[in-house]
């Protein structure tokens, strides 16, 4: 858009009115500085003259013109706790001189997977587990008519929601998830143990380790959780859990293992998975985590991997704590957590299996992650094909569908119930 062309002077007083009608300044420099924008004005305080008392309205309760204005103490509504002022940390009932770090949904790794693994603990291996290979290779578990029906949901999240061309991430990125999610619940009558569970939205999580005599914590309000009733078997036997001891967990340095964690000293040690006592479905299955900003802000695949990991392993320690104690170092039965990642088109896929929690060396037994990420659902998905000296370089509708991402997908989603 062109700049506006001032036709008659201006005067320097004047420019500050100029630019609220809609001028803008020729100068770069005077554009981007606040020399020319009008600053607000800022109350003095009434001129003290010693030995002179100020003659005030305070004691008449209402304004007089001709008398001063009083200085008044500032109003506080006890009543209402939007304004209420949080004393000083160090008076607080949970301040204690040793720091924490808190990790929450917000927190992006910098150093992604690696940094993850080195909290938890744990060893990584590509690819999924067994158990749920079979399940998306057999051909009994297929689900039928699954390509037309995902490309459907696609559309329904990417195309048929809007007349935009500009796609917001924020609005279909949750839509294609719970798509997907419904294909699934649409095969309950064929799998009867598929009934066994529930969706939690806004899941709270509450969990805390110590690790090198540092505390963590994994705190916040994450999505969705599909939970159980029964926990999900796991997937290693015995003895390659005990293989996990010769395995040596990669360092960190020169970057510090709490790196883009939030370092608090008012906290509690807790740990809680959201559920009221006697709650049925009290077993985490799957965590399902989006990450639906468009912006440059966004999280990198990698960070969101080690999102998925670190919101799966707070689950697992929590329940490991509430099943065998606070105080539990090796599990009598691991706990295994599921996660799936995406942000509208890169679906990443996760399988944690909790084996300790003994965490005061880097020796001995190793927690377990299976990771299978950036399996693309789609390459593209367009309004109006992009065209440029007659080659359309981005094809209308939706180019490059992967059917077999929901397959894996699917497979998850099944695990535990056959």
């Amino acid at each position: 858009m062109a700049a506006s062309i001032l036709t008659h002077p201006v005067s320097a007083a004047a420019l500050p009115r100029a630019g609220r009608s809609g001028l803008r300044c020729l100068s770069v420099s005077a554009g981007r500085s606040k020399k020319h924008q009008e600053q607000p004005r800022q109350k003095k305080d009434p001129l003290e003259i010693p030995g002179l008392e100020r003659i005030t309205y305070a004691d008449r309760g209402y304004y007089v013109p001709w008398l001063a204005r009083p200085k008044l103490p500032d109003y506080i509504p006890d009543w209402n706790p939007k304004y209420r002022r949080c004393p000083p940390a160090q008076e607080m009932a949970l301040y204690k001189e040793q720091s924490s770090y808190v990790f929450n949904p917000k927190c992006r790794l910098l150093g992604g997977v690696k940094q993850a693994l080195w909290l938890t603990k744990s060893k990584l291996i590509e690819g999924l587990p067994q158990r749920i290979t079979d399940l998306y290779e057999d051909p009994a578990y297929t689900f039928p008519n699954h390509e037309e029906r995902v490309h459907n949901a696609i559309s329904n999240a990417c195309l048929w929601s809007t007349t935009e061309e500009i796609r917001e991430r924020e609005e279909y990125c949750p839509k294609l998830l719970h798509g997907l999610l419904h294909l699934c619940q649409t095969q309950n009558s064929s799998y009867p143990s598929l009934s066994q569970r529930t969706f939690v939205e806004n899941w709270k999580l509450a969990a805390h380790w110590h690790k090198d005599s540092t505390i963590y914590h994994v705190r916040g309000t994450n999505s969705l959780l599909l939970s159980a009733k029964t926990p999900l078997d796991p997937p290693a036997s015995p003895s390659e859990i005990q293989a996990t001891e010769q395995h040596v967990l990669d360092s960190l340095y020169p970057l510090s293992p709490a790196i883009d964690l939030q370092e608090v000293n008012v906290y509690e040690e807790r740990n809680d998975l959201g559920f009221r006592v006697g709650f049925p479905y009290s077993h985490p299955h799957t965590v399902y985590v989006t990450e639906p900003c468009s912006t440059r802000a966004r999280f990198l695949p990698d960070q969101l991997r080690a999102k998925m990991i670190m919101i799966a392993f707070g689950g697992a320690v929590a329940k490991a704590k509430i099943l065998f104690g606070e105080d539990v170092k090796t599990l009598p039965q691991p706990i295994v957590v599921q996660s799936v990642g995406t942000d509208g088109q890169l679906f990443h896929f996760m399988v944690l299996q909790l084996n300790t929690l003994d965490f005061h060396s880097n020796d001995g037994i190793k927690n377990l992650v299976w990771m299978d990420g950036d399996q693309a659902l789609y390459d593209t998905v367009a309004f109006k094909p992009k065209i440029k000296r007659k080659v359309v370089l981005v094809p209308a509708g939706i180019a490059g569908f992967k059917p077999e991402t929901f397959v894996k997908f699917w497979a998850m989603y099944l695990n535990g119930a056959v």
